[in-house]
């Protein structure tokens, strides 16, 4: 099926691109340094498919039943799908098996239970580990002294490919601040790198501090509201 993209859609599609490029330019970041993920969660598959005919591939979802009807309906479009939100333990198989990554991992039983439940026929699934870096208790996310051995955990499982961390940091207003946040991101980044070289993601950064989180290395910005329009 081809999709004629619409003029907001192809405009909000650029400025977005162009934030990152610019904030990837003020860190000294080579252009396509930083993949644009765009969160699609409550929104129709039409709008997948407009911003897929301007050339946007990954699409993260964060509820699983939605997700899997949307990967469905999409199956005719080469995308890549991203689980982004809270993991529950009867949800895994569903995950296991439709998604290309799941960036929200935060413990062990849902390590061995995406292993255990990802199809052989498919490739092994990208994992992020999630990081509550400002320990709040409304949010998913393990403690950062927890990450080593979940890292562990991933690295030893058979059907899971260990590919970094994703946070999502508490609001901050101030520009500084927000940096000092996804400093601490990075420094945990790097530790897990020390001990797993081939980690190479780090997913942070949304609408109000993406500059920020790029000027701190993050790879992967998650954009919803910015391309799809306000929630309904």
């Amino acid at each position: 099926m081809n999709q004629i993209a619409s003029k907001t859609a192809r405009e909000r599609l650029e400025q977005t691109r162009k934030r990152i490029d610019a904030a990837c330019r003020d860190a000294d970041r080579p252009a396509g340094a930083v993949r644009l993920l765009a969160v699609s969660k409550r929104k129709p598959v039409e709008a997948i498919r407009e911003l897929h005919a301007l050339g946007q591939r990954a699409f993260g979802e964060n509820y699983v039943d939605e997700g899997v009807e949307k990967i469905a309906a999409l199956g005719d479009l080469d995308l890549e799908w991203h689980y982004i939100g809270p993991i529950q333990s009867n949800k895994t198989k569903l995950i296991a098996a439709h998604f290309d990554w799941v960036e929200s991992i935060d413990r062990a039983k849902i390590v061995r239970r995406l292993d255990d439940q990802r199809p052989d026929g498919l490739a092994p699934l990208n994992v992020l580990i999630q990081v509550n870096l400002d320990d709040e208790s409304q949010k998913a996310g393990c403690a950062p002294e927890e990450i080593a051995e979940l890292a562990d955990r991933i690295a030893d499982a058979e059907h899971l490919k260990l590919r970094g961390l994703m946070a999502i940091p508490a609001p901050r207003e101030d520009h500084e601040e927000q940096r000092a946040a996804f400093a601490k991101l990075r420094e945990l980044f790097d530790q897990l790198k020390e001990r797993h070289p081939q980690v190479d993601t780090i997913s942070a950064g949304m609408t109000g501090d993406l500059e920020a989180a790029i000027l701190e290395g993050s790879t992967e910005i998650r954009i919803g509201t910015a391309l799809f329009g306000p929630r309904d």
